[in-house]
């Protein structure tokens, strides 16, 4: 099987990632291979159309954003797997937010992911994905420091073998 990793990126994207060669201070491109079958594999979901649950947990910060546009939101949300479509809004400046609202499998594929599950394909699925607001400072450094870290202590503790990362 052939998987084009950048099948679905705006054209204009491709070239920042496509035979992008390593960053400055890396010796090559960031790579880790999925040793485990993936119908052996808990599988979690990030995406960053920043959805969030609008009963209990707050939106992601869309007026500091708006003062400040090189600023994005570090902050991340839990969301659980077994969240309904009405239970979920978000918030994001970059992305139409209407098609995701009416369908928020679009931005987290929770359903998908349950079918692939149900039939076998993947052994599981964590019971708390992940949502962040996509568009970030260029430092990076909240992420680096608390967001990641956060993130990964998360996905951890919930048993997580790979990450699928479902973009706005």
């Amino acid at each position: 099987m052939v998987v084009e990793s950048y099948r679905f990126l705006p054209r204009s994207f491709r070239p920042f990632y496509e035979g992008r060669g390593p960053f400055p201070g890396e010796e090559s491109p960031v790579w880790a291979p999925f040793e485990k079958r993936l119908a052996g594999s808990r599988i979690a979901l990030l995406t960053s159309a920043g959805v969030y649950l609008k009963a209990s947990q707050p939106g992601f910060d869309l007026e500091r954003e708006e003062a400040n546009p090189e600023w994005g939101d570090p902050t991340w949300r839990s969301i659980p797997s077994a969240a309904r479509a009405e239970e979920l809004s978000l918030a994001h400046l970059h992305i139409n937010d209407e098609d995701a609202l009416a369908d928020p499998e679009i931005a987290l594929p929770m359903r998908g992911l349950a079918e692939l599950v149900a039939e076998g394909a993947v052994g599981g699925a964590v019971a708390n994905h992940v949502s962040v607001m996509g568009y970030q400072d260029r430092g990076l450094r909240d992420w680096r420091n608390t967001t990641a870290p956060e993130i990964v202590a998360q996905l951890r503790e919930q048993g997580a073998d790979g990450l699928i990362l479902a973009p706005a």
